[in-house]
């Protein structure tokens, strides 16, 4: 029987209501993801034609929060899929960009922007940033080491001189709250079932409840949201015990409004909020609040 990963647990909630790390230079072997060839040719042609949409726009020339925004919107649209990321087998490096989920639509959002602010538009370029961006250090080694919390997604990315973590700056307080939902709920996660990655990850929760992390709580959002950037990534925190961060998504400005780009379930595609970011948030009873990673300028 198969078991739902984080994002699956993501999935049904919308159902349902730093230190400086220096990466080596002989960055880690980029592993081969486990589609099958047909796949990956259309993704790989679908990653040319956002390099040639970015070469098209001059994107190169703008700051990454407008790349961002250009690459996103190229995306309304794509259907939504859920468990791309759950494949069988080892770990590896998953390439998928006909079918997105909240979270695959942010990393490949991403990925994209920052080869077209590098000047590295080949798809070989794409496939390692996504691996660096989905991956503890960009590492893959074994299930634990992709960044399943969001909150530890920021915090990793941060690091790595990708992101930067903003909802402190922005007068964000204190969660406070513990995060160990995945190895409370081992029966969840197929690959939970292995004693090791067990350990690993209940090792990662501890890390990240040794850190304080900082919320912007949706009732205080109004009064701090001309301080997000269209082109920020938006984390929803959640009141489900044990987990972060509930759906995630970009800030953009839209009909003269800060609205939310993202991958829900509901209507099942990428897709603008009719809604400002404000309003939809209110609109959710088990959402308080949210998380923000501002895209830095990438160095070659």
């Amino acid at each position: 029987m198969y078991h739902p990963s984080r994002r699956d647990f993501i999935r049904s909630l919308v159902m349902f209501g730093g230190s400086t790390l220096v990466l080596r230079d002989s960055f880690s072997r980029v592993q081969a993801d486990s589609l099958s060839q047909p796949h990956k040719s259309i993704d790989e042609e679908m990653c040319r034609s956002k390099f040639t949409l970015a070469a098209d726009r001059s994107l190169v020339t703008r700051p990454i929060n407008e790349v961002m925004i250009a690459i996103g919107t190229s995306f309304v649209g794509t259907p939504y899929a859920a468990n791309t990321l759950e494949q069988p087998g080892e770990e590896d490096l998953v390439i998928n960009l006909r079918g997105l989920d909240c979270v695959t639509f942010l990393e490949n959002t991403l990925a994209l922007s920052r080869c077209i602010k590098m000047k590295k538009t080949t798809f070989h370029e794409y496939k390692r940033q996504l691996q660096l961006i989905r991956y503890r250090s960009g590492e893959i080694n074994g299930y634990p080491s992709r960044l399943h919390y969001f909150s530890d997604w920021l915090y990793d990315n941060d690091r790595k001189h990708i992101v930067r973590n903003m909802a402190e700056e922005i007068g964000g307080i204190e969660l406070g709250k513990k995060i160990n939902f995945m190895s409370t709920h081992r029966s969840a996660y197929r690959q939970l079932k292995d004693n090791g990655f067990l350990k690993r990850v209940e090792t990662t929760e501890a890390d990240i409840n040794g850190r304080t992390q900082y919320f912007i709580p949706k009732e205080k959002l109004a009064a701090v949201e001309q301080q997000i950037l269209s082109g920020d990534i938006i984390g929803i925190t959640t009141t489900v015990e044990g987990l972060d961060i509930a759906h995630t998504g970009i800030a953009i400005q839209a009909d003269g409004a800060l609205k939310y780009l993202h991958a829900p379930l509901s209507n099942g595609r990428v897709q603008i909020t009719e809604k400002t970011l404000v309003d939809y948030l209110l609109g959710m009873k088990k959402q308080t609040g949210i998380m923000i990673a501002r895209p830095l300028e990438p160095v070659s």
